[in-house]
């Protein structure tokens, strides 16, 4: 019976992401701080409306909830509706839904889950930042839409890292009164795999604030990247946040060796990242980023 429910709820998720800017729908469900606002849900769905009416943000929307992989989580101060994905099990399928479309390819397929593995195992995470700006950013660059912060780099590494089998994995964790943008965090029943607890901060950095065309900022090296006075401060900042925000989450799961990472997407060219240090103690065994991009 789950099999055939996840069937339908997957052919669901395919009927809207191949609708007009359905991806986009998709992609900002993923974003669990702010998920999908919309002015009102549509009252009920007909043959008529499915098949002739406008396909806006709010019908995709209001249809997804009536689906079942939405669920109205609340109302803004101008009394709009919050619509968030109801649990892990839908999340799991909004993410493979993504990668399916952006990434296709039997190589991406068989290139992803080795990826993942080494930065779970390591913390390295340079080889999962080289898949990015080599194979999703051409991809989403030649799509019908733009993202133009943060969104974008949490959404790649979310499809990339998306793993239930051993980590109770949350974006957007309410945390110290602030959101953790990724955070893996080992179940309880997994806890002698070889697998690091992880966390991820990520910040965006606009080309017209560097001042640099893509082709400038594809030519430099990560550390020539980090030391930009524009990429340092949202460094700094995303580094600030999972100090923060780790100390909270050791604090409530009794972690003992939690890495932490600021990330941050320089337009669709680059991924710059740190490990970042405790405040207490330095992270045993963390991998430094290399000094050439």
């Amino acid at each position: 019976m789950l099999d055939e429910n996840l069937a339908m709820d997957r052919s669901k998720l395919r009927y809207i992401a191949e609708l007009p800017h359905g991806e986009e729908v998709l992609a900002q469900a993923l974003n669990g701080e702010e998920g999908i606002i919309i002015p009102r849900l549509a009252k009920r769905f007909g043959v008529a409306d499915v098949l002739i009416a406008v396909k806006d943000q709010p019908f995709m929307a209001s249809l997804l909830y009536y689906f079942g992989v939405l669920t109205l989580t609340g109302q803004t101060d101008f009394v709009e509706s919050i619509l968030n994905i109801p649990n892990l099990v839908a999340r799991s399928l909004y993410v493979e839904r993504l990668q399916e479309m952006w990434l296709d390819t039997y190589e991406d397929k068989t290139r992803i889950p080795q990826l993942r593995k080494h930065f779970c195992q390591t913390g390295d995470l340079q080889p999962l930042a080289d898949f990015i700006e080599q194979r999703y950013f051409p991809i989403l660059s030649n799509r019908d839409y733009r993202w133009s912060n943060e969104l974008m780099v949490k959404i790649a590494f979310l499809t990339l890292l998306f793993d239930d089998r051993l980590y109770m994995m949350v974006s957007e964790t309410e945390m110290d009164h602030g959101y953790i943008d990724l955070s893996l965090i080992v179940r309880t029943d997994r806890r002698t795999a070889k697998a690091l607890d992880l966390l991820l901060e990520f910040k965006y950095v606009d080309l017209k604030k560097l001042k640099l065309t893509g082709e400038q900022v594809r030519a430099k090296s990560m550390a020539e990247l980090a030391v930009l006075s524009a990429v340092k401060a949202e460094l700094d900042a995303a580094a600030d946040q999972a100090r923060r925000y780790g100390a909270a989450l050791s604090e409530r799961y009794g972690l003992t060796d939690l890495r932490l990472f600021a990330v941050v997407e320089i337009g669709l060219e680059r991924v710059v990242w740190q490990v970042v240090r405790s405040s207490t103690a330095p992270i045993p065994g963390a991998v430094n980023p290399p000094v050439s991009g």
